[in-house]
This record gives structure tokens, C-alpha cells and sequence, in this order.
């Protein structure tokens, strides 16, 4: 099936955009068609990956701050005009080394709720207006949260990321249901285990041919973009909701 220009015209935001299923994420948007802000905390990376890619929008901030979210809201949607689709994917490990929760420092775990689960519904709150007013105009839009088999499963040294991961999977299930009369879906995806500076950072001494290429995990989360927008537009054509 040829996807080329499927999203063409869709207004997309991703967190985390300069590395890793980000950075993969959006070069599979912008094949498709899509207009992609992005957002990252290094200027000089932002502003190499902005350059590579004509009309991409980079936006220097953390999502982990308080105080750089509602400046980024802004932006987004005063440079793409509006929001069809939100993606968190910005991620914190927590402790690195990973850590035994008894060894993980208060702040160690603070930093990670403050980005994986904080930081993803601030922005996501900040953006509802956007992602609603979309969705009434063209039928639906999307939040995109990245999740991890660590929200699910017990993995020892894993307990900032994955406390972290689970209450990011709870909540996009509870806000999807809260705003499922708004034509606005949130759904939490596991891309698996990639090959990426995040898991490198965690797992130093795994093989890369074990693990998923972040280009093909960023062709699936494509593909769910494409056909939750598609549903939910007709949908809209039907009248059902």
C-alpha cells in the first residue's frame, strides 16, 4: 500500500524530536504529507535537524518544566495554524546508571514523573483547544502517547521509567474516554524495544541487531495516525461517534 501524501495537510507536534522514534516519527510524517512542529531541548540540535528538513518547524524547550510549557503550546499553534495530532514522546529514564528503586534519589523518580507523565498532560491540557476546534472543523484529531512494556511488566531497575510509563498508559485510557464525545482519541503505544540514545543509555551493552530499527516502529505509529484520523472522519460523515 502506498501512503505517500495520506497525512497531507494534517498539523502534527512531536516532543523528543531530534533523536530516536521522534526524530523517525516525524521524517514518516513529513513523507506523508503532514506539517510537523517539533520540539527538543538542545538549540544546537534543533536547530541541525530544523535545517534538514525545509518547513519543519524547531522549538527549543523542556517538557519537564512548568514554565516552558504554555510558551511551546503557543508556538505550536501559532506557527502550524491549528493541531490535528499530538505526540509525546519526550522520555526520561530516571536514574542513570539504571537503579534498584531503593537506590533511586526522590529526585531521580521526580524527574521522571515530571517528564513521562507531568509533562505529557500539561502539554497535551495546554493543546486541548487546538486538538478540539480540529477535530470539530475536520472530523477528529489524536494524542499520541509513547509508551513502554515497562508500564506493564516488573522489570527490576526499571521502577522511575516504568511507575512513570504505567500512569502515562492510565491516564491517555481515562482521557480518552473523557474526551471521546470531542472526536478527540488518546491512545498509549509501545513501539518495542529500538536501537535508539534512550535505550543505549539504559542498556549499554545490548547487540543492536536485537532491536527494533526506530523507523519501523515510526511506520506503525504512522499507521495508526493515519487510520484513527481516517475513522474518526468517517465517523463524523455517518453521524456516529
Amino acid at each position: 500500500m502506498n501512503y505517500r501524501d495520506d497525512l497531507r495537510g494534517v498539523r502534527a507536534a512531536i516532543t523528543g524530536g531530534t533523536s530516536g522514534l521522534g526524530l523517525a516519527l516525524m521524517d514518516e510524517l513529513l513523507m506523508r504529507g503532514a506539517r510537523v512542529a517539533f520540539v527538543a531541548r538542545d538549540p544546537k540540535r534543533v536547530a541541525a535537524v530544523a535545517a534538514e528538513r525545509p518547513g519543519v518547524v524547531g522549538l527549543v524547550g523542556d517538557i519537564g518544566r512548568k514554565d516552558d510549557i504554555y510558551p511551546l503550546a503557543t508556538q505550536i499553534t501559532g506557527l502550524l495554524g491549528s493541531l490535528d495530532v499530538l505526540v509525546n514522546n519526550a522520555s526520561s529514564l530516571g536514574p542513570t546508571p539504571l537503579a534498584l528503586l531503593a537506590d533511586t534519589q526522590c529526585e531521580e523518580f521526580e524527574a521522571a514523573l515530571a517528564l513521562n507523565v507531568l509533562g505529557a498532560f500539561r502539554l497535551t491540557k495546554a493543546l486541548l483547544g487546538a486538538l478540539a476546534a480540529s477535530a470539530r472543523e475536520h472530523g477528529g484529531a489524536l494524542v499520541l502517547n509513547v509508551s513502554s512494556d515497562a508500564a506493564i511488566e516488573p522489570y527490576a531497575r526499571w521502577g522511575a521509567y516504568g511507575s512513570s510509563k504505567a500512569a502515562l498508559r492510565q491516564m491517555s485510557r481515562i482521557w480518552n474516554a473523557e474526551l471521546a464525545d470531542e472526536r478527540i482519541r488518546v491512545l498509549a503505544l509501545d513501539p518495542g524495544d529500538m536501537d535508539t540514545p534512550l535505550h543505549r543509555l539504559a542498556l549499554p551493552d545490548a547487540d543492536p541487531a536485537t532491536l527494533r530499527r526506530p523507523a519501523d516502529a515510526a511506520r506503525e505509529f504512522a499507521d495508526v495516525i493515519t487510520s484513527t484520523l481516517d475513522d474518526l472522519r468517517e465517523n463524523m460523515s455517518m453521524g456516529v461517534r
